[in-house]
């Protein structure tokens, strides 16, 4: 996942996800295109907020080659960067270790090889692929394609194995012991794909605008003409008369024998002999 055939990263291409393709020398040389450029000026805190999820910043007041050395003892790099045309102050910066499982991201995780992700998960844990959490193994998972299996150990490498096979294919493997038993976990690196964009715009047909038959008084005349009887009575029908209202036009139940229609009947009586 290295970065050497990708261009080079500037202030206006650089986001969360690439700021790990960095280095810290790159990270000085963006942030002196912040100072020279005067629109550039106005990003300066985007650049920052970005620059900290992968590095860690720090100002050195005390400008004394001893404090400096204390820095670079920590792998810190410090340069002296402008904060305006005037100013100059020193910074340390240090790209951040991935050293836990807690420390992978989005972000990062397609910024690291199958080498040091299984380096990773050795140095963590001990119990297995399932005993990492799920929001963690989705994160991982984003990344690299994982594959496991546990098996007694001495079939574990026979040739023809899931083993075997994964290793042929490139996978790198963790290999945890379970007594006589061994859990491999294989991992293999995803391609990064970019995602498409798509911009959607609305264009209208000049041939034929939409809905011009509608709009067009020409057309008017092909269209059939509607008659509006919506408030006329049928000719064969009376006028509504509240006096022919009776109580049959609102019966609903049928006079039928219910033993006919096959229903049970309960005894009109009311008793009932379970009670």
């Amino acid at each position: 996942m290295a970065a050497n055939n990708k261009k080079a990263i500037t202030l206006k291409t650089l986001n969360k996800s690439n700021v790990w393709d960095l280095q810290e020398n790159d990270i000085f040389r963006i942030w002196e295109s912040v100072v020279k450029d005067a629109d550039a000026k106005e990003n300066s805190r985007r650049f920052l907020d970005i620059v900290k999820t992968a590095f860690e910043l720090e100002e050195v007041k005390v400008d004394k080659p001893e404090v400096i050395k204390k820095y670079q003892a920590r792998d810190f790099k410090v340069a002296q960067i402008g904060v305006d045309e005037d100013t100059k102050v020193k910074w340390a910066v240090k790209k951040k270790p991935i050293l836990r499982i807690t420390d992978l991201t989005y972000e990062n995780i397609h910024h690291i090889s199958a080498v040091k992700l299984i380096e990773v998960l050795e140095r963590n844990f001990g119990g297995g692929w399932e005993s990492i959490s799920q929001s963690i193994r989705d994160i991982i998972e984003s990344g690299f394609d994982i594959s496991t299996t546990t098996l007694p150990q001495d079939r574990l490498k026979k040739k023809g194995s899931m083993y075997d096979k994964k290793v042929a294919d490139g996978f790198e493997v963790l290999e945890i012991p379970k007594g006589t038993w061994v859990e491999a976990i294989f991992a293999k690196e995803k391609p990064e794909t970019e995602k498409p964009y798509f911009k959607i715009e609305e264009e209208e047909d000049e041939d034929e605008p939409l809905n011009s038959s509608f709009d067009d008084e020409e057309n008017d005349e092909d269209l059939p003409e509607i008659e509006d009887r919506y408030n006329e009575l049928d000719e064969d029908e009376d006028e509504y008369d509240e006096d022919k209202l009776t109580e049959e036009s609102y019966r609903t139940t049928f006079d039928a024998d219910p033993e006919e229609l096959g229903l049970d009947v309960a005894d009109e009586s009311g008793d009932d002999d379970d009670y």
